[in-house]
């Protein structure tokens, strides 16, 4: 949020919006990190799994689901390893992390430990949902 010349934020300002997967308790639980960090509060939280349609006029819900999706105040989509890098940038304690990954030789090096990530994301969601099953029981 920006802020006027007396401190208080504008009403009018764009904040970034972070499109996740609700359905996924590994994406779940880091989005209620970063929900509770300093400048959380400013953002929003779109949870992708229960959309029925399109998110947004330039986000398809199958992509969504697929990929990490971030708006950042300048209003562009940014998908994967770029839109953690804005979502790190929007919140203070991160900002330098989110700084170091927009760089030209890291972010492509990021971008592919994303992709890594997304192959071995369904066994890591299986694990953690009979983790949590497991502590329900």
């Amino acid at each position: 949020m920006s802020e006027k010349p007396n401190g208080e934020a504008k009403s009018d300002s764009v904040r970034t919006t972070v499109y996740f997967d609700g359905a996924c308790p590994l994406c779940t639980q880091e989005i209620d990190f970063y929900r509770v960090q300093q400048g959380g509060s400013e953002m929003r939280f779109v949870d992708v799994s229960t959309a029925t349609e399109n998110i947004d006029e330039d986000l398809a819900r199958h992509a969504a689901m697929q990929r990490f999706h971030v708006r950042n105040s300048d209003r562009r989509l940014l998908s994967g390893a770029a839109a953690f890098a804005a979502l790190w940038i929007a919140l203070p304690r991160f900002r330098i992390l989110g700084k170091i990954v927009q760089l030209p030789l890291i972010l492509p090096v990021a971008e592919a430990g994303y992709r890594a990530f997304l192959r071995f994301r369904p066994i890591l969601q299986r694990l953690a949902r009979r983790k949590r099953n497991s502590r329900l029981a």
